[in-house]
């Protein structure tokens, strides 16, 4: 059910620096990046320390970048932004900074920009919301709808902002405060939303439990009807939004609470200026030890003021039992589930020895009036009232000393219809929440009933169990102290956990999508394709997925997700046309019988980028455009225009729509150049494909990829008329040789045989002997395929854990399935390719590079370029690489 994948641990030196920080707090972006925090001991003054924060990408762990945070104090909170590429750190002195990625690379970090509110230690942080909710439904995943499809609705949400806070015991109310925070333009009128506490006390289990451990929200159903399909549905309200500017666009900043009630609140402004303010949550202040925050609907515009109001409060259940009153004093974790729902709370009170855990849930109840008022009320028809009330959901029994809480990021819908279907499914992520115990275990409990649905042991006894199975040997604990995890996060599809022990050391444990209970091939592949379906449409990193699927699921879940695509319609296929290469792509490195695969797809997305590029520089000769873009008629009259001879197609194209300047086209050169090198590459293997193992095998039955290359030929042929240097440059035997013409002749009937997808054909023999002269017509160029990914990924399908150490690459000879294609070998004399600008960088390339976190794509990290042509190819993808991954520095050696 649950296993250790990696475990990531510090140089052993023979005294280490290097000591967990109290409290150690981890973060997990939705880019599948990790932040965490230590402290540093000064070897020469131990009670000097260095609060550090490290930051992780899960592909390549031991590239850890370690950044001193400048923080006077421990670091208390660590939060990532939504697009997460942002990172929020604070502290116990009240310093809040916020840390960005330095030329957009994950390992390297800054911050510019921070608030503080001085002296007073922050208890809970959290970045305004963009309003923007998700609920992913399961209905669809029913066994006997074998066409399940992600049922994705994204309804607005997020407009006020919920605050839970403890002084720490038991013994005193959970008290909730809700926001209204914005900012007012001088130009717009301010309303005012008040700062509601929300209050009920329950006199009778006060003493019970004495302190409050844990705290968080629990996950609620989003509005919205059940969809089928990838649908993405907008609402554009301003009062959803939890702070907006002028024309309903979402303000950016974060919100924090301080130990002595406080709350404050930063707003980056469009100028890049930082707005503060800050206010106590009620008149009468006292000590917050734990908190957390929430957002409900109704944002407004408002000046950025804050009033209180006092409204319900709970007290812990465990505190009105005789027997339990005393035994658990401190209130150690309080959580809202999650950050779209303020009416769901888990509560965790602890003592030395042990913990309880309580789910509670606000809900609207009817008034109790005296036997008059209802006959009255009814009489005059009017309705009876309401009061909101905390009901207690449910809670566990006594458990072991809880030293972390992990909450599921995954906002799966709790509908009664989609929990039934889970169920039946055996479809688990998101349901469950992990909590860590101070003997080493983990145990994830479903989130509203709280019964057990897994346990993890440690990586000491390297096993795990589903509930209800007797262990055969009893566990026998080691004797000092126990190795336990500080800190605990679940990744986006709740897949996998990222542990941080009290030694600073990284565990990834991957998560079972049934929670360990018996699944069938298809049953297990319809899961993952479901999660693959979900990232793709929000736009999350899938790693975390791929931790879960093995070489023999590779070509099954390749085609299951390219049938579920081509069920969407037009327009959301053209939104997904990248990513879904770019998934297929990963996927298909896991196996080194679809390696060749992987290439044939990242092959493309460069040529969907290239076409893109060169048709975004066609203008209409006429100011009043048809409804057609010069781009869209090239591609109709080329797929309608059957002739082999190019120049017969160029004469159905309005060349005038095609004139450019000399500049722009000789600086996309290399570009074009790449374009020529692959389609004389496609040609001259076509009689060589007795393999499915060589690149190019995927392109020659791809009608549309053809289709593409064809309509570049002809754009190539149109500008190499107005400027001959940007024609790509092949050496042939023969000075008369037309080349491109020969090329297109040969790509033109190729593409006859495969531009019905449905039904292709195999090429004619006349077509495959003049493809085996090419070579003595033309020289063949040799294709330089994306090189080898170091990441880790490929490394994981064992049952047994990898040892990893910061700092230090890992490489294990053998484990590595795609080292042994010979595709991918590169002899030490080979040129290094800048795979992104098409370029060579020498055989010891002296310029600083950035590799693709996920593909290990390279490219130069300084542009060569000086024309603004190039300049915006590079722009495209200065943020991101051609599959969505994010870039990081490599040393020269390794590009």
């Amino acid at each position: 059910m649950m296993e250790v994948a990696y475990v990531c641990e510090w140089e052993k030196r023979p005294k280490s620096n290097h000591c967990p920080s109290i409290p150690l707090v981890c973060a997990w972006s939705c880019r599948n990046l990790v932040a965490f925090t230590t402290d540093l001991k000064n070897e020469e003054d131990e009670k000097e320390v260095s609060h550090m924060v490290h930051i992780i990408d899960t592909e390549h762990p031991w590239d850890v970048y370690s950044i001193n945070s400048g923080h006077a104090e421990f670091i208390s909170c660590l939060e990532w932004d939504q697009s997460g590429s942002r990172l929020l750190s604070a502290d116990g002195d009240g310093q809040i900074k916020c840390w960005a990625m330095a030329d957009h690379l994950v390992n390297s970090w800054e911050s510019s920009l921070g608030s503080a509110v001085d002296g007073d230690p922050i208890v809970a942080l959290s970045w305004l919301h963009n309003g923007v909710k998700l609920a992913l439904h399961v209905e669809m995943l029913s066994l006997c709808r074998l066409r399940g499809r992600v049922a994705l609705d994204i309804v607005i949400g997020g407009g006020n902002i919920v605050v839970a806070a403890t002084d720490g015991s038991s013994s005193s109310p959970v008290q909730f405060y809700k926001v209204c925070v914005s900012v007012v333009n001088e130009n717009v009128a301010s309303t005012r939303k008040g700062l509601k506490l929300l209050r009920y006390a329950n006199t009778v289990r006060r003493d019970k439990y004495p302190a409050v451990t844990h705290l968080k929200f629990l996950k609620g159903t989003a509005s919205g009807s059940t969809k089928t399909g990838w649908r993405i549905f907008h609402e554009s309200s301003s009062r959803n939004i939890a702070l907006q500017l002028l024309g309903g666009k979402p303000m950016e900043g974060w919100m924090a609470v301080t130990v002595s009630g406080l709350v404050t609140v930063s707003l980056l402004k469009p100028n890049g200026q930082l707005l503060t303010a800050s206010e106590s949550l009620c008149r009468l202040r006292g000590r917050v030890a734990l908190a957390d925050i929430a957002f409900t609907g109704g944002g407004n515009i408002v000046k950025c003021r804050i009033d209180t109001e006092l409204l319900p409060s709970l007290f812990m259940r465990c505190t009105t039992d005789p027997v339990r009153r005393d035994k658990y004093p401190a209130v150690t974790h309080l959580k809202f589930l999650t950050r779209e729902n303020s009416e769901q709370v888990l509560l965790c009170a602890s003592s030395q020895t042990g913990s309880i855990v309580e789910c509670w849930s606000l809900r609207k109840e009817g008034l109790p009036v005296n036997n008059k008022g209802p006959a009255r009320l009814i009489s005059m028809g009017e309705k009876q009232p309401m009061i909101l009330k905390w009901r207690i959901l449910s809670a566990t029994n006594d458990l072991d000393r809880v030293s972390a809480v992990a909450l599921p990021k995954l906002p799966i819908s709790i509908s009664n219809p989609d929990l039934k279907v889970a169920s039946d499914t055996k479809f688990c992520p998101g349901l469950g929440l992990a909590l860590a115990f101070h003997d080493g275990s983990i145990q994830i409990l479903h989130r509203l009933s709280l019964h057990t649905m897994g346990m993890f042991y440690g990586s000491s006894s390297g096993s795990s169990q589903r509930p209800g199975d007797e262990p055969a040997i009893k566990r026998q604990r080691a004797g000092g102290p126990t190795v336990h995890f500080k800190a605990l996060q679940f990744s986006w599809t709740s897949l996998a956990l990222a542990g941080v022990d009290n030694h600073g050391k990284l565990h990834m444990i991957r998560v079972s999508p049934s929670m360990g209970q018996m699944l069938d091939m298809n049953t297990l592949l319809r899961h993952l394709l479901f999660l693959l379906e979900y990232c793709m449409v929000t736009g999350y990193d899938w790693w975390d997925v791929l931790l879960h699927v093995q070489p023999g699921m590779v070509h099954n879940l390749v085609e299951k997700l390219h049938e579920e695509y081509m069920r969407q319609n037009q327009a959301l296929q053209q939104v997904l046309s990248t990513r879904i290469v770019a998934v297929k792509a990963s996927l298909c490195k896991l196996s080194a019988a679809t390696a060749a695969r992987a290439c044939d797809f990242h092959a493309k997305l460069l040529l969907i980028a290239i076409s893109a590029t060169l048709k975004s520089l066609l203008r209409p000769h006429v100011l009043n455009t048809p409804d057609k873009s010069p781009g869209d008629r090239l591609a109709e009259i080329c797929a309608k225009n059957t002739d082999t001879d190019i120049d017969k197609v160029m004469i159905n194209l309005k060349t005038e729509e095609f004139v450019l300047d000399g500049p722009p086209l000789q600086s996309l050169q290399q570009l074009i150049q790449w374009v020529g090198d692959f389609v004389l590459y496609l040609m001259a293997n076509l009689p060589n494909q007795g393999s499915i193992v060589r690149p190019g095998f995927g392109f020659l039955r791809d009608g549309s990829s053809l289709g593409m290359l064809r309509e570049m030929m002809v754009m190539i042929r149109i500008w190499g008329l107005l400027k001959p240097g940007c024609l790509p440059i092949y050496t042939a035997t023969s000075d008369n040789q037309d080349s491109m013409s020969l090329l297109f002749r040969l790509l033109t009937k190729l593409w006859l045989c495969s531009r019905d997808e449905g039904h292709p054909q195999e090429p004619d023999e006349p077509l495959i002997d003049e493809c085996c002269l090419l070579p003595s017509q033309l020289l063949v160029p040799s294709m330089d395929w994306l090189p080898v990914n170091d990441g880790i990924i490929c490394k994981l399908q064992g049952k047994h854990p990898l040892r990893l150490q910061f700092g230090k690459p890992y490489s294990l000879p053998g484990l590595n399935s795609t080292a042994q294609v010979e595709i991918f070998s590169r002899s030490p004399g080979a040129q290094r390719m800048d795979n992104l600008r098409c370029l060579h960088m020498g055989v010891c390339p002296t310029e600083e590079s950035k590799a693709c976190t996920r593909c290990g794509c390279v490219t130069m990290l300084r542009s060569p370029n000086k024309t603004n042509a190039m300049k915006q190819w590079e722009q495209r993808w200065i943020k991101n690489c051609l599959c969505g991954g994010l870039w990081r520095r490599i040393p020269s050696t390794l590009s």
